[in-house]
């Protein structure tokens, strides 16, 4: 059977855009976005079910998309999806090294990672759990927060990971007004939790 992805020298891009990010450690900060298509999770919640289905976004160059971000002032590349660990970003990301410029990613941790990586977002699902290796590696935890029981696979998680990694909480956007205040009361009572708010959808940018 071909390679289509060409040894990751070519991936199914839903969008790019430079932008400022919304969630987690990095919100306010200036950062060039790929999304890419492809994920069987299939969370209910899930705001981009357009990337499920890889075989209907383009194939793109990875040396043309590496391009465009360079030619833009952008410090860093965060590389999310559908699920971005499904594709070998090994040479994605030595291209994008070549210019300084830093790599983070944000995954399920659902496959094994592949790629040099300044920042792992992990943002584990319960359908579909995190590979064990990943936990040691992220430097941001950030689980969502649908309904009451997420709590408790969020302290589940937070178990696993390195004792540097930072622990955030987002609600998930349609229950924002009744999750958050139970979020804010949570981290109130367990101090080592942050908050993380999709700012960006409030800004109105991508």
């Amino acid at each position: 059977m071909p390679d289509i992805f060409e040894n990751g020298h070519k991936l199914p891009l839903i969008d790019e855009f430079y932008t400022v990010q919304g969630e987690g450690f990095h919100t306010g900060k200036a950062a060039y976005f790929l999304r890419l298509g492809g994920c069987d999770i299939g969370c209910s919640w899930c705001d981009t079910k357009i990337s499920w289905k890889a075989d209907t976004h383009q194939l793109a160059d990875v040396e043309e998309i590496v391009k465009k971000v360079a030619a833009t002032p952008a410090k860093s590349i965060v590389v999310t999806g559908g699920e971005p660990t499904t594709y070998d970003l090994n040479f994605l990301c030595s291209e994008i090294k070549k210019y300084q410029i830093k790599t983070f990613i944000e995954t399920s941790g659902a496959y094994h990672l592949t790629g040099i990586w300044d920042w792992i977002c992990l943002s584990p699902k319960k359908q579909s759990p995190p590979q064990p290796e990943i936990f040691s590696m992220a430097h941001e935890l950030k689980v969502i927060i649908y309904q009451d029981s997420d709590f408790e696979w969020a302290e589940e998680n937070a178990q696993k990971v390195n004792p540097n990694c930072m622990l955030f909480l987002q609600p998930e956007w349609s229950k924002r007004i009744e999750m958050t205040e139970k979020i804010v009361e949570y981290v109130k009572n367990n101090p080592q939790w942050n908050i993380s708010i999709q700012a960006h959808k409030f800004m109105k940018i991508p």
